[in-house]
C-alpha cells in the first residue's frame, strides 16, 4: 500500500458480490438492469481466478482481469492475465489508485508464475478502452497493429508475446447486416444492445446479435474484442459501445 491516505481496497467474491456496487454505474438508486446482468455474469466468473478489485467506497476506481484461458476475448497468450478494465475517474483520479491497482495485478501475476499480463489497445478508437498511455508509462509494450488499428498492450516476464486468435484478424463478416458480438462483462452493454434493437427496428435494417458466453465462442470472434464488436456491410467498425445517437450517425453515412 502507499500509506494511510489510501482508501481500503477489496476484491469482490461470492460472499460480498450481492451487496457491493460495481463501480462504473454508481448513481442509480434503483436496481440497474445492466449492473445486475454484470453481477450475474461475475458470480459465475468468480468461481475461477477472476479478479475484480476496487476501492471500498462509492467511487469509480477498479481493475478487472482474468486468466487468458478463461477470458471471453479472442486473445491467445499462454499463461497470461487479461485486463478487461482498469478505470479510475472522478474525485479519486490522480491520487495513485490506478498505479496501486495495476501493481496489485502485476504482483498477483508474478506470485502465480504467470508469463505476463495484457490488455486490448487501439491506435484511434480509445473511448471504451482503458488507458494504454498509462500502461506504457508503467513498462508495457504493444504488439503490431491489426489492419483496423488494434493491438495488445502487454508486459511479459519471460519473453512470451500475446497474439490475437487467427479468426480475430479477419476483421470482417460474410453478412451485410448490422452485426454485434457482445458479452456480459460491462454494465453498459445492455443499453447498447437495446439501442441497436430500437434503431434497427426504426430503420428497418436487419440486426444480427451474437452473445458470447464461452471461451470457445470468444476465440472465433472475427475481430479484436474486449466485450463488444460491431460490423456493418461486412466490415468491422469498432469495439466502442455505440449507443443510439452514434449508431444512427454510423447508419446515416
Amino acid at each position: 500500500g502507499l500509506g494511510d491516505v489510501y482508501k481500503r481496497q477489496i476484491n469482490l467474491n461470492t460472499d460480498n458480490i450481492e451487496n457491493e456496487h460495481l463501480c462504473c454505474i454508481i448513481r442509480t438508486k434503483t436496481k440497474h438492469e445492466g449492473v445486475e446482468t454484470k453481477r450475474r455474469w461475475l458470480k459465475k466468473e468468480l468461481t475461477h481466478h477472476h479478479i475484480f478489485r476496487k476501492i471500498d467506497d462509492k467511487v469509480t476506481a477498479f481493475i478487472e482481469y482474468d486468466e487468458v484461458e478463461n477470458a471471453l476475448v479472442p486473445v491467445v497468450a499462454d499463461n497470461f492475465y487479461y485486463i478487461y478494465c482498469l478505470w479510475v475517474t472522478g474525485d479519486v483520479k490522480g491520487k495513485g489508485y490506478g498505479k496501486e491497482l495495476l501493481e496489485y495485478a502485476i504482483n498477483d501475476a508474478k506470485a502465480n508464475h504467470k508469463s505476463g499480463i495484457c490488455m486490448l489497445g487501439a491506435t484511434k478508437q480509445k473511448a471504451w478502452l482503458s488507458s494504454e498511455a498509462f500502461l506504457l508509462k508503467n513498462g508495457f509494450k504493444v504488439t503490431p497493429d491489426t489492419a483496423a488499428g488494434y493491438h495488445l498492450v502487454y508486459l511479459s516476464f519471460d519473453g512470451t508475446i500475446p497474439t490475437f486468435s487467427s479468426d480475430a484478424l479477419k476483421e470482417s463478416v460474410s453478412t451485410n447486416d448490422l452485426t454485434i458480438y457482445y458479452s456480459d462483462q460491462c454494465p453498459f452493454i445492455l443499453k447498447a444492445i437495446n439501442d441497436a434493437v430500437k434503431v434497427t427496428k426504426e430503420r428497418n435494417i436487419p440486426l444480427n446479435l451474437i452473445h458470447i458466453t464461452s471461451r470457445t465462442e470468444a476465440l472465433k470472434i472475427p475481430a479484436p474484442f474486449n466485450n463488444y464488436a460491431l460490423f456493418y456491410k461486412g466490415k468491422f467498425i469498432t469495439v466502442n459501445l455505440l449507443q443510439e445517437a452514434l449508431l444512427n450517425k454510423l447508419l446515416d453515412k
